[in-house]
C-alpha cells in the first residue's frame, strides 16, 4: 500500500482568525484520488489554499511526506481567473513551465514542442495565439489542464474543475484525470455534483466546516452523513445550498 503523501493534524483553518474549517485529521495516501464536498460555506477551497501555502493554518499543521510544496500542482476556480488580462494561450500554458525554467527564460524549442502537445492533449491545438479572454469556459478549462500536464507535478488540487463547462469537455478532462490516477499522482478535487463523484473518485471527504466523514466514497456519500453536513452548514450560513444528489 502506498504511504501518506499529506496528513492534516488538528488542521484548522480560516480568515481573520474565524474558523471556515476546524480541527481536522486526515491523511491522504500517495496515488489516491479524491473528492472533496460539502455543501457551499463547508471549507472545500479553503482546504486546497492551506494545501498550497496561500492561506496560514490558525492551528494544528499540514505535513507532507516525501513531497515538495514545489511538486504540487493548482487549479483554481475560473471564477478566480482574470480573463481579461492580455496573454495568449500559448503564453498562458506556458507558464506551467516556470517551476522548471524560470518565470524570465526563454522555453527554446523543446519548451515550444511541449507546450504544442499539451495543447494538442486537451484538444486545444491551433489555439496558441488567441487571447484567452475569446476563449469560451470549455476551452479556458482545458488550457488550464494544458497547463497541469506541464507541472508533470506528483500532487495536483482541482477546485470545481468540471463547473459551467461543456459535457465534452467534462468527458476529456475527466479521462486526463484518470490518466493521472494511472500514473500514481495523488489528485484531490473540490466538487459538487455527487454523481461525478459516485462515479469517478473511489475516495471522498465530506466536509461542512469540520469533518462529517472521509473514506470510500460509497461509505461518505451516505444519506445521513449529508444530511448532518447540510444541518451543520446551514448552522452558519441560512443560504447555503445542499450538494447535488
Amino acid at each position: 500500500m502506498d504511504g501518506t503523501i499529506l496528513h492534516f493534524d488538528n488542521l484548522t483553518l480560516g480568515y481573520d482568525r474565524h474558523p471556515a474549517v476546524h480541527h481536522l485529521d486526515y491523511a491522504i495516501r500517495a496515488g489516491a484520488l479524491v473528492a472533496v464536498v460539502g455543501p457551499n460555506g463547508a471549507g472545500k477551497s479553503t482546504l486546497l489554499k492551506g494545501i498550497v501555502g496561500s492561506l496560514a493554518p490558525l492551528g494544528g499543521e499540514i505535513k507532507f511526506t516525501g513531497i515538495e510544496v514545489s511538486e504540487i500542482a493548482y487549479l483554481p476556480q475560473q471564477a478566480d481567473i482574470d480573463r481579461s488580462f492580455p496573454i495568449s494561450v500559448f503564453d498562458m500554458v506556458a507558464m506551467g513551465l516556470w517551476q522548471k525554467t524560470g518565470a524570465f527564460r526563454r522555453f527554446g524549442r523543446e519548451g515550444d514542442r511541449k507546450v504544442g502537445e499539451a495543447l494538442d492533449i486537451v484538444g486545444l491545438g491551433g489555439f496558441e495565439k488567441r487571447p484567452i479572454g475569446t476563449l469560451s469556459g470549455g476551452q479556458m478549462q482545458r488550457s488550464l489542464f494544458a497547463r497541469l500536464l506541464l507541472q508533470d507535478a506528483r500532487l495536483i488540487l482541482l477546485d470545481e474543475p468540471f463547473t459551467a463547462i461543456d459535457s465534452a469537455t467534462v468527458r476529456d478532462l475527466k479521462g486526463l484525470i484518470r490518466c493521472w490516477h494511472g500514473e500514481r499522482r495523488t489528485v484531490v478535487a473540490v466538487l459538487h455534483n455527487l454523481d461525478q463523484v459516485r462515479t469517478e473518485f473511489p475516495e471522498t471527504l465530506l466536509l461542512a466546516r469540520e469533518q462529517i466523514a472521509a473514506g470510500p466514497t460509497e461509505n461518505v456519500l451516505s444519506q445521513a452523513n449529508l444530511d448532518q453536513a447540510r444541518r451543520l452548514t446551514e448552522a452558519f450560513d441560512e443560504e447555503a445550498v445542499v450538494c447535488v444528489r
